[in-house]
């Protein structure tokens, strides 16, 4: 009677190689690929002729001019960008470990992670309204049109999904993940933050020069504290916050108001 041979453990070279690769097929899948875009956008812009201060991106288009259309095409756009989230949770969860408990998105802490992601939000986003503002004064932040979705009974609801499809995916890749995926490589804590906020900036090229200093501030306020902390849900939290205020406070503004404040 023969018995079959065991493979040999693989070597720690092996599994640096390994972890690097799924680094970049995850970044790839998802907001690296939207950095790689982003950068080829700035290029075409800064070489386009007009300043920044004279060009616009829409965040949240409409996709279809029949309303209940839109509002599927809405849903998949969210849902499927969500993918990416669910992949690297996944590939954390390896040997039976729970990904969410080992970057801290359980709802363990609801009233704490509330109360410090509304204080990180306010951080964040008071002086990045200064800084948006200051861009477009100077010439190097283009005119960012929050939503442009057609008045409908969806339309807050779906801005509330797509704010807080936004969160989970820029901060469970560019930060929890990331952050875990980079530790075990034994990066350097302070290469980690730097890695995730670099990331984080290079996806919002598309809306200026200004946008991707002011996203790389944010992201290393946000992977400092992740790594003090381990928890991300805080994270998601403060980003959920920042964006339904800025897509929905955007679509409930009047038109005429929004061209007094220079927002559209």
């Amino acid at each position: 009677m023969s018995t079959l041979g065991t493979a040999p453990a693989p070597g720690a070279g092996a599994i640096r190689r390994r972890l690097t690769t799924e680094i970049w097929i995850v970044l790839g899948l998802s907001l690296g690929r939207s950095g790689v875009y982003a950068l080829v956008n700035i290029a075409g812009r800064l070489t386009a002729g007009p300043p920044l201060s004279d060009q616009s991106t829409t965040l949240n288009p409409s996709r279809s001019p029949r309303p209940y259309l839109d509002l599927t095409y809405q849903l998949l756009s969210i849902g499927f960008a969500l993918v990416p989230v669910a992949l690297a949770l996944y590939l954390l969860s390896a040997n039976g470990r729970s990904a969410v408990r080992r970057i801290g998105l359980d709802v363990t802490r609801p009233w704490r992670d509330l109360g410090i992601g509304a204080g990180l939000a306010a951080l964040i986003g008071i002086p990045g309204l200064a800084l948006y503002a200051v861009g477009r004064a100077i010439g190097i932040t283009v005119e960012v049109q929050a939503s442009a979705l057609d008045a409908a009974w969806w339309t807050v609801p779906v801005l509330v999904l797509a704010a807080l499809q936004n969160a989970l995916l820029e901060e469970v890749i560019a930060v929890g993940y990331l952050s875990e995926r980079l530790r075990d490589l034994r990066w350097h804590p302070a290469a980690i933050v730097a890695a995730s906020a670099v990331l984080r900036g290079s996806y919002h090229l598309y809306q200026g020069i200004g946008p991707f200093f002011g996203n790389v501030v944010m992201g290393v306020v946000f992977a400092e504290y992740y790594r003090r902390k381990r928890r991300v849900m805080p994270l998601v939290v403060a980003h959920t916050l920042l964006d339904v205020v800025a897509f929905v406070g955007y679509a409930l503004l009047p038109a005429e108001l929004r061209t007094s404040l220079g927002l559209s």
